[in-house]
Order: structure tokens, then C-alpha cells, then sequence
């Protein structure tokens, strides 16, 4: 599923989409119509069918009075319900530096939630994670994808790319935990002397407090996560699930409900538990650095 998708001028966002299908899914259990839930609200059908999609955000009377008519009574559900409310109309009303750059495009949203964010997990196949690319590497990746033939465009891409790094920095840094299969320390892209500034920004940042980096190497043959690349993001809010990020060729794809996040994550800490210990990954980092020349 595309990580934003546009109904007219509103915009359907991640935590929009999971609380319409949970409201969905507690009116079908109830046997209840889209326009018998709008009498309940006094709105029409089509406002249903926008708070169900997504489309709009949803205030919290409405809420519970669905809740209430669908025969929900448990008040920690109702409870969650209004918390991933407020978490979606925090983020539609955010005024973030990502949304006055057009070449943000479909990472504006994954942006989004990290400038909200309390911890990322991100495991990389043949890619270093976005958090951590030097400038050279990011302009080396623009430049080969073949999307963009401006020079001015791949400029801008690459700043907002860096100035997306911020976030680690600062009052309440994001937490970083980068698990990243070796293949991606190896491949030379934008050739070795990037690739050699690239990995020794790596063990810079692996100095930080608030980032932790393993890698996952060639010699340890099959783990769960040989297959995709992926992001889980964690919010400090306790009723807030994780939300997974993925992109593929052709669209981004967001992982929105707690099953499907519970069972990326628990991937996710099968394949770290296979990597090497973060200093000993530092080590293999700094041995391929070592190898490599202009």
C-alpha cells in the first residue's frame, strides 16, 4: 500500500488509514451500515466512508459514540483508539520543513514520523540505511537511479536527504538501531573513494550514544530477513504500535497493523541476534574500509 494516498485535497496518512480499518472492522462485527453509523454522528455516508479510509481526521466525540453504537465497551480499546486519533491529527497538522520540498516526495512521510519518533530499527540489504549515507553516497545513489537528469534536482534530493539526518542530533535524539548485511558495507557505490568516506562516517556515527549498528555477515548463510529491506518505527506513546516502512520499485509500502508489525520486529531481532556484536562489526566495517582504493 502506498504510504500516501490523496482523496481531492485531504491526504490519507499511515495512523489514518490503521484507525479507519479498526473502526471498519468494529462495524462489520456489529452488523452495522455506513449510514446507520452516520445518523449516529449526524453526518453523511461519504463522512463515513472518509473516516473508515482515512481520508479525514477524526475527532474524538465521534469516536466514541461509534464506539459506543458498534457495542465496544472496553475502555482500553477506546482508549487506543483515541490516542491513535491524536497522533494522526498532530501529524496532519505538522508544519515540518519536509513538506515545503517537493523532491521529499515519498519519504516525506517516513520524515514525518521520525521527527515524532522515539526509535527507528532498520535492517539494510545492499543499501547503507538513509540515516546514516554521507552526501557523496546519496548523490551517487540519485545519480544511478536515472529518475532525475537535473543536476539542480539531485541537489536538492541529496539536502534533503542529509537535513533528514538531523534527527539524530540535538534535545531527545532518535534511536538508531541499524542492522546491515555486509553485501551493503561492499558495494561500491560511487566507487572507492566514496564508498571508504561512506564507511568511516559509519563508525563515526556508531560512536553515538544514541545509534547502534551490527552487521550482518556474509559467513552467517540464511537469517529471516534475507529476502527485504526494511524500517520499524517506534513512538513514545504506549498506545502508539509500530509502524513498518518498505520501499519497493515501484511504491512504498507501509506495514500498519500490530500483528504485521509484531512480526517484524520480531524478525528484525532474529536477524540482529545472528549479526556480529556492534564491536565486532566495527571491526569488519573498519577491514573493508582498509580494503578498498582509488
Amino acid at each position: 500500500m502506498n504510504g500516501t494516498a490523496q482523496q481531492g485535497n485531504r491526504a490519507s496518512t499511515v495512523l489514518g488509514r490503521r484507525l479507519g480499518r479498526e473502526l471498519l472492522r468494529l462495524r462489520d462485527a456489529a452488523g452495522k451500515t455506513q449510514q446507520q453509523a452516520a445518523q449516529v454522528i449526524s453526518a453523511t455516508n461519504s463522512k463515513i466512508v472518509k473516516m473508515e479510509r482515512g481520508w479525514v481526521p477524526m475527532r474524538d466525540p465521534d469516536i466514541r459514540m461509534m464506539c459506543e453504537f458498534y457495542g465496544m465497551a472496553d475502555q482500553k480499546t477506546i482508549g487506543r483508539l483515541l490516542e491513535l486519533a491524536r497522533l494522526d491529527r498532530e501529524r496532519r497538522k505538522a508544519k515540518g520543513w519536509w513538506q515545503q520540498s517537493p523532491q521529499a516526495g515519498a519519504l516525506a512521510e517516513l520524515i514525518a514520523m521520525e521527527d515524532v519518533a522515539r526509535r527507528v530499527r532498520a535492517w539494510q540489504l545492499s543499501l547503507i540505511p538513509g540515516l546514516l549515507q554521507t552526501s557523496e553516497y546519496a548523490r551517487s545513489l540519485a545519480v544511478s537511479d536515472g529518475v532525475w537528469e537535473d543536476p539542480d534536482d539531485i541537489e536538492r534530493i541529496v539536502e534533503v536527504r542529509m537535513r533528514r539526518q538531523a534527527r539524530l542530533s540535538g534535545e531527545a535524539p532518535l534511536q538508531l538501531y541499524a542492522v546491515v548485511s555486509e553485501a551493503a558495507l561492499r558495494q561500491l557505490v560511487g566507487g572507492p573513494k566514496v564508498m571508504r568516506n561512506q564507511l568511516e562516517h559509519v563508525l563515526e556515527m556508531a560512536q553515538l550514544p544514541n545509534v547502534r549498528i551490527q552487521v550482518m555477515p556474509f559467513q552467517s548463510g540464511g537469517h529471516p530477513c534475507i529476502t527485504t529491506s526494511f524500517s520499524i518505527v517506534s513512538f513514545t506513546e504506549s498506545e502508539a504500535v509500530d509502524v513498518v516502512h518498505a520501499d519497493t520499485i515501484a511504491s512504498t509500502v507501509w506495514v500498519e497493523n500490530e500483528e504485521e508489525s509484531a512480526v517484524c520486529s520480531t524478525f528484525f531481532d532474529r536477524t540482529a541476534r545472528l549479526s556480529l556484536a556492534p564491536k565486532d562489526s566495527v571491526r569488519l566495517i573498519e577491514d573493508i574500509g582498509k580494503g578498498m582504493y582509488p
